[in-house]
């Protein structure tokens, strides 16, 4: 309805220019949940009565190198990876309108450079609980990267490792967690999706812990379930194909999933409807390592984070993928970190995709950025040689803002770069 609705407003508008014309259609079509999760206007219209006008495949780049941005990675990404998996990645839930929300907000930052100051030597290490990375930019917790490519989270790593970049690991991770630490040779940070059954949640964090993992983050924003409208419209109705790979069918069971080996999962829920704060303090206590939760939007429930002793605040909205709250996590970045008042670290994702883009962040309080679609764009289009330019094209541009802004260490990069005039007060 809403879409008809759009189409009726620019009817009746007065009779534009071919090419005002064009750009208003474009942008209709690129409100569109359906042809988000195809992949964006351009994989729309291969795909449609357009398909004269979508780009030909030696426009596409053959090689990671090629690429200009993170975006030139997305349309080689969909040409490669298979309908269903590339459907449930790209949506969201509802309309998708969170989705783009995410990346909207950050047009609604300014950047105020400062001239004249001396951008020969940039630094842009960050130490994140005792380990120094080479930027603040990090890979996100995605769950099931196989399906993007064979040799999935073990590829991420090695970009990982190559770039000196945190990996977060996703309970839904499809290669062990034992593999993903040899190949990153580090521990990565494991996000925890904790199961309805105490002893199941317990047994995850002994292994991981057990492999070395010593920084914990508790998803807590999708315990309900979430309406995965787009996906399902878009994954296509013949699924039994699906039964080659997955053992329940359309999507990994429990069992085909590494990190619940040899955990009794019957009649276990894998994500806890009934979680409160009394079970985080269970976990918190019973986790010998740093311990954030990941999730938070607002001030309410980050000022309960520093109460229960939490370490750390990731400022999620799970890409757009949990519920349609319409607000970007830029936006409810700020009171989050107005509310913990430098207590304890806040990290942010969702939407980036571009090195300013994190410096907008970075200049509104987070420690550090997290990026997902993009990382699987690189993934789904060339393994871990994808994900590794994806992350030197960000890290390129993060540090060529900060010269242009005049802030030498990531640390100058603070409130006074930034203009936030659309904001509501």
């Amino acid at each position: 309805m809403q879409n008809r609705g759009n189409i009726r407003a620019i009817m009746n508008k007065p009779t534009p220019t071919v090419s005002t014309a064009r750009r208003q259609f474009l942008k209709f079509m690129a409100a569109s949940p359906y042809v988000a999760a195809l992949g964006g206007v351009a994989a729309y219209l291969r795909q449609s009565a357009f398909a004269q006008s979508s780009p030909a495949a030696d426009d596409l780049i053959t090689n990671p190198s090629q690429a200009l941005d993170v975006m030139d990675f997305q349309e080689v990404a969909h040409r490669k990876v298979l309908r269903g998996h590339w459907a449930y990645m790209t949506s969201g839930v509802d309309d998708d309108a969170t989705v783009r929300a995410n990346h909207e907000g950050y047009q609604h930052v300014e950047l105020r450079p400062r001239r004249l100051r001396d951008a020969s030597k940039l630094d842009m290490h960050v130490d994140l609980f005792g380990t120094t990375y080479n930027s603040p930019i990090y890979l996100c917790p995605t769950g099931g990267d196989r399906s993007f490519h064979p040799e999935g989270e073990v590829a991420v790593a090695r970009a990982a490792k190559a770039r000196g970049t945190l990996q977060v690991l996703s309970t839904e991770t499809s290669m062990p967690v034992e593999d993903v630490i040899q190949a990153l040779g580090r521990p990565v940070w494991q996000q925890f999706y904790s199961p309805s059954q105490w002893d199941a949640a317990a047994k995850i964090m002994q292994r991981v812990q057990t492999a070395g993992v010593t920084v914990l983050a508790l998803t807590v924003d999708r315990t309900a379930g979430r309406n995965s409208e787009t996906f399902m419209r878009l994954r296509g109705r013949d699924l039994s194909s699906c039964g080659g790979c997955h053992n329940g069918g359309a999507g990994p069971s429990n069992s085909d999933r590494p990190m619940y080996k040899g955990i009794d999962m019957k009649g276990v829920q894998g994500q806890n409807a009934a979680m409160d704060w009394a079970w985080v303090d269970r976990i918190r206590q019973a986790w010998k390592g740093k311990f954030l939760i990941k999730g938070i939007d607002g001030r309410e429930d980050a000022k309960l984070c520093v109460e229960h002793g939490i370490d750390g605040i990731m400022v999620s909205n799970h890409g757009g993928r949990s519920i349609e709250t319409l607000r970007p996590t830029i936006e409810a970045l700020p009171e989050v970190v107005a509310e913990v008042n430098g207590r304890i670290p806040v990290f942010i994702d969702g939407g980036v995709r571009r090195g300013t883009d994190a410096f907008k962040a970075l200049a509104l309080g987070a420690k550090a950025v997290g990026i997902g679609r993009p990382m699987l764009w690189g993934l789904g289009a060339f393994g871990q040689a994808g994900v590794d330019r994806v992350v030197e094209i960000l890290q390129g541009e993060l540090k060529l803002v900060m010269g242009n802004c005049g802030t030498r260490t990531i640390a100058d990069i603070t409130r006074e770069y930034v203009a936030t005039p659309d904001w509501k007060a």
